[in-house]
């Protein structure tokens, strides 16, 4: 927990004896029953940080618990008590005490909230425990004992467990011996208000009386120092080190907001590097192999994704209380710190799955050959394009129109990169090969998502112009003449027969019309509502690709709702009723525009930006810096959370 001693020399003023003995009154008398503890720093002194007096006289018996699995297995067992988890998910309060503290490998905390009958357990991905062992010494050896209000017997069910799975043995349960169902709830001292009350009242006049000697004191001994040094020798006053000294101060909330925004944009970069660095792992040495990265990158997913919806919350009610927005933006901090810790716990054990310094010669071998096949496909996604030029407006194709030629200067990074491995290959420099072979597969995988892009929004502009006028004819045949429906329709034939149109938006605005005509015809509005699903499936998948390819100069708001718009198109998906899955698909093709709109004005407004008019060599290393391909010192990202993902610019 924090430390509120502090120590002083013999001229310490008095208002740091009056904070400390204030203080103690204040830790002596009842504490409010609404306390929550928030994640706190763990005991210095010892392995059990008990805020409520949980464990009474049975703490001995708790240390020697824990003493054993240590001494046996070389694991460290933490385990803290507190009066509840301020409103968190116990897994994240105990995973954010976890990262607080710094706790490693071989260290596993048991957080315990009694007032609410709460308990976590955090352990690190590599502590050397399976998930089925923890949870069977969970289940067997601390539940129990918490349900029966046996706080210390969890502890000690806890330590022996481990030391059972450890050692290839069942989990036994523990002899559950029941205690106080609410330890602290009145308190530190719960039921003693009686003693305790005129003992802080009686200290509290004494410290008065010291303080005011302490004053009177310190007052003769100025002036006399300032008769003998004179006036330019005055002391300079000082802040009085009391409470507001001991406590640290909380974070300003436009701070905490920033460095929430930070953390996202910085773990969603991590996130995105570790998908697609795992895409080329699996193309290497087969899925079964990268299997255990893949379950960790999923993992950081979905944390990212709830901090994202937590982030997307805030940003719909930006008028909430303000101990909410704090609640919300460190829940928001925690789930992207649990996020790169598990990509940051994988990390070492990707590098020796790749091999990438043993395997370079392969592996360039194989990125060549990437590299020279997609040359024609970039080339087929602007005849693409440049086929449907003749009929589509200029706004139809404005998203992708300068994919290819982004995707030609990606390739060309890639090739100068790839040529650069072979280089230091020749020259027996392996760091080097490995720095610029990382390189060179970033650029390859974002030319790559660019042209799909591209090729993308061809398929669905010709497939929008052959569907057109079947779908305009239907609508028209079933609208009432003289009605609002065919008078839209009306509209958009006009637009289709002006010569130059957007296919895509008149037949959504044809189709949307439609829609109002099929309110009593489920097979035809079910699809209907299929159809407006795979549309708004291309629009995230717009969005997302743009957003991975220019990440580098994408911000938080933008990632947001790109985030949000998944997770409305994965409900539509499953979504069961009609009326569901419509909401769902409107939720995610709104956010979906709002993404790409806000990643474009961040594109727009980025500080190197990127201009296809710069000689090609600074464009392309300009469009690796748009993409995110390459940190600072211009040294490729790669698998891993914030710790690590960087760590070939150290090699």
């Amino acid at each position: 927990m924090t430390r509120l001693s502090r120590r002083y020399g013999t001229g310490a003023p008095g208002w740091a004896i009056a904070g400390a003995l204030l203080a103690l009154c204040a830790l002596l008398l009842p504490a409010p029953a609404t306390r929550a503890d928030t994640p706190l720093d763990l005991d210095a002194g010892g392995r059990i940080t008990d805020t409520v007096d949980a464990l009474g006289r049975r703490r001995a018996q708790v240390t020697t618990a824990l003493e054993r699995l240590r001494t046996t297995h070389r694991v460290q067992l933490y385990v803290t008590y507190v009066r509840d988890f301020s409103g968190r998910s116990a897994r994240a309060w105990a995973d954010a005490t976890a990262d607080r503290n710094g706790l490693g490998e071989h260290e596993v905390l048991l957080a315990v909230a009694t007032h609410g009958q709460q308990y976590a357990v955090s352990a690190d991905k590599r502590s050397g425990f399976r998930a089925d062992q923890l949870k069977a010494v969970a289940d067997t050896a601390i539940a129990p004992a918490v349900a029966q209000h046996d706080w210390a017997g969890a502890a000690i069910g806890a330590a022996d467990g481990y030391r059972a799975v450890l050692q290839g043995e069942p989990v036994r349960p523990p002899a559950i011996s029941p205690g106080d169902s609410d330890p602290g709830g009145e308190g530190l001292v719960p039921g003693h208000r009686r003693v305790w009350l005129p003992v802080a009242m009686g200290a509290g006049l004494c410290l008065l009386g010291l303080y005011l000697c302490a004053r009177r004191a310190s007052r003769t001994r100025r002036a006399a120092q300032g008769r003998a040094q004179g006036p330019e020798h005055a002391p300079a006053t000082a802040t009085p080190p009391g409470l507001a000294r001991m406590a640290q101060p909380l974070t300003p909330l436009p701070e905490l907001d920033a460095e929430a925004a930070r953390a996202l944009v910085e773990t969603d970069d991590a996130v995105r590097t570790s998908a697609e660095e795992l895409l080329f792992a699996a193309a290497q040495l087969g899925e079964e192999a990268a299997r255990p990265f893949a379950e960790a990158v999923t993992y950081a997913k979905e944390e990212l994704a709830e901090a994202f919806r937590l982030r997307q919350a805030l940003d719909d009610a930006p008028y909430e209380d303000e101990e909410i927005r704090r609640r919300t933006l460190d829940e928001i901090c925690s789930h992207c710190t649990s996020a790169n810790r598990r990509l940051d716990a994988e990390s070492e054990s990707f590098d020796r799955l790749r091999g990438l310094k043993a395997n370079a010669a392969g592996i360039l071998d194989r990125a060549e050959a990437a590299a020279q096949s997609l040359v024609p496909r970039v080339a087929t996604a602007e005849a693409a394009l440049a086929a449907l030029a003749g009929h589509c407006t200029q706004a139809a194709l404005a998203a992708v129109a300068r994919h290819p030629g982004e995707a030609r200067d990606r390739l060309s990074f890639a090739t100068t990169a790839l040529t650069e491995a072979r280089r230091a290959l020749a020259a027996d420099d392996t760091d080097g090969a490995a720095i610029s072979l990382r390189a060179g597969e970033a650029a390859l995988s974002q030319a790559r998502v660019l042209t799909l892009a591209a090729l993308r929004r061809a398929h669905e502009l010709t497939g929008a112009t052959a569907r057109l006028p079947a779908a305009l004819a239907e609508a028209e045949a079933r609208a009432p003449r003289g009605s609002p429906q065919a008078r839209a329709l009306a509209c958009a034939r006009r637009e289709a027969e002006s010569g130059r149109y957007d296919p895509r938006a008149v037949l959504r605005h044809v189709e949307e019309t439609a829609a109002a005509l099929d309110a009593e015809h489920e097979d035809r509005a079910r699809a209907r509502a299929e159809r407006a699903l795979r549309r708004v499936r291309g629009e995230v998948a717009a969005a997302r690709d743009f957003v991975t390819t220019h990440r580098g100069a994408v911000g938080c708001r933008a990632r947001t709702r790109l985030a949000e718009a998944e997770r409305h198109l994965a409900l539509a998906r499953t979504a069961g009723d009609l009326r569901a899955v419509r909401s769902e698909t409107g939720h995610a093709d709104s956010l979906a525009r709002q993404a790409r709109a806000l990643a474009e004005h961040d594109v727009g407004t980025y500080g190197t930006r990127y201009d296809p008019g710069t000689p090609p060599p600074a464009r392309a290393l300009g469009g690796a810096l748009l993409g995110g391909i390459i940190l600072a010192g211009l040294l490729p990202a790669t698998f891993g959370g914030g710790a690590t993902r960087g760590r070939l610019a150290a090699g």
